[in-house]
């Protein structure tokens, strides 16, 4: 696809880079939360942020080290032009790799507005006519 990335991922670093991804769309899932805004740079900008609820550093360090992880993982699944903040939460820690990868992906898919393959067309608590 030509809307894909092309193995050059920038890191997010200032808090102005931050705030601009958070006006953007947002995806969660239990663990992690996305957040996605396009740009105007021709590479992908991803950064990574634990709140200080999810543990002590040694903990949030192990947790931003396994996102960015997965990160490389599902590297494909960025768009080129957009800038992505992954959040992570304490579960993190305890869900195997395979899942936390297959979870950033449908998360980077459901951001972008494609849906998701295997998720239910409505909330289930939502009305029904």
């Amino acid at each position: 696809m030509s809307g894909r990335s092309s193995g050059r991922m920038r890191r997010l670093k200032t808090r102005a880079e931050f705030v601009a991804a958070a006006r953007g769309r947002r995806a969660s899932r239990s663990g992690l939360v996305v957040q996605a805004i396009s740009t105007g740079v021709d590479d992908t900008g991803v950064g990574f942020t634990v709140t200080k609820k999810a543990g002590n550093a040694p903990e949030r360090n192990r947790i931003k080290r396994r996102l960015r992880a997965a990160a490389e993982a599902c590297a494909d699944a960025f768009s080129s032009r957009h800038d992505y903040v992954v959040i992570g939460r304490r579960d993190v820690l305890s869900a195997p790799f395979e899942t936390l990868v297959t979870n950033l992906q449908s998360l980077i898919a459901r951001v972008h507005g494609q849906k998701p393959s295997n998720r239910p067309e409505t909330h289930p608590n939502a009305r029904q006519p």
